[in-house]
Formats: C-alpha cells, sequence, structure tokens
C-alpha cells in the first residue's frame, strides 16, 4: 500500500521550496525591494551544491547565507539557483539545489520557512532541529545586526517546518 499513497509530504514540500524559488526570482528580476532581505541555510554536502573548497571546509555540512546588501550575479533555475557573495572581500559563486536548502527567512516580514533534507537519516534529523535563526559564526555577506538586536530570526509563529505535515506513526 506504501508505493499507492497519496504523498502529501513531498507534495507541500515542492511548493513550500517554489515559494523560495519565486522569492529569489522576483528578486533577480527586481532587486529586494523595501527591507526585504534573505537568510537563506543550506546543506554545503549535498552532491549538487557548489562551494569553493574553502568555504566547504570551514562549512562542512551546513551554511547560512543573507542576501541583503552585496550580491551579485543571481541566477534562478528550476532545480537551483546561483549567487555571487563576498566572503573575505573575495568574490565567490555559489550554485545552490533548492533539494539542499534547510531554511528560508524574511526577517523584514517576520517569514521563514524550514525543510526536511533527505529521506529520513541524519540530514533530515538535522533539518529537523535546525532552528530559523541564523548563526552569526555561519552567516555570510556581512549580515547587519538590526537597530533592534535581532539578527534576522524569523518569529517562530511564522515559521511554517515541513514536520507539520509529516505523517506522525505510532
Amino acid at each position: 500500500m506504501a508505493d499507492d499513497e497519496l504523498r502529501y509530504d513531498h507534495m507541500v514540500e515542492e511548493a513550500l521550496r517554489s515559494v523560495v524559488s519565486r522569492a529569489l526570482s522576483f528578486v533577480a528580476e527586481h532587486g529586494l525591494p523595501g527591507e526585504h532581505h534573505f537568510y537563506i541555510t543550506f546543506r554545503t554536502d549535498d552532491p549538487g551544491t557548489e562551494v569553493p573548497a574553502r568555504l566547504r571546509e570551514q562549512y562542512a555540512n551546513e551554511m547560512t547565507i543573507v542576501l541583503q546588501h552585496q550580491f551579485w550575479d543571481l541566477i534562478v533555475g528550476e532545480e537551483d539557483f546561483a549567487v555571487t557573495l563576498s566572503f573575505g572581500n573575495v568574490h565567490e559563486q555559489l550554485r545552490i539545489p533548492y533539494r539542499a536548502v534547510v531554511a528560508f527567512a524574511d526577517p523584514s516580514v517576520r517569514f521563514g520557512l524550514q525543510f526536511d533534507v533527505g529521506e529520513g537519516g541524519a540530514m533530515a534529523e538535522e533539518a529537523a532541529e535546525t532552528e530559523a535563526e541564523p548563526r552569526p559564526e555561519q552567516a555570510a555577506n556581512g549580515a547587519a545586526e538590526g537597530s533592534d538586536g535581532n539578527k534576522g530570526a524569523a518569529s517562530p509563529e511564522n515559521v511554517v517546518s515541513f514536520e507539520t505535515f509529516r505523517k506522525k506513526s505510532t
């Protein structure tokens, strides 16, 4: 019967990932409006993720980037996106598959999404434990702390976790 089940969890994850893609597409075409900015946490160890070796060594499993003031060449595809960021005054291009994205947040409107990465196993467990608030030591591109001291955390009541839609086993 498992093969005959409707996989709503997969459908919901795909729909939520399309929100990330659509937001990035808008920014690629029009730029960031107003105070909008994005924190994107992703798995650096995903086979499709392209990160320079020095960054992969520093962030072996997971990394958070910030798209706010200094990013260039945002290219949005169907399966992934590419962006150039500055790391220690060196411009580096990253290519990130949507499947590797663990969390997406736009703190200007207190919006955040968390994703399950992988089918079970350590990646899924780690993703379920990942908080929407980026850790400052992982934020690339010089994320500025806001005047209220908020480092960009999405409000917990506005974070949509993929786990909400997962079938609970008894």
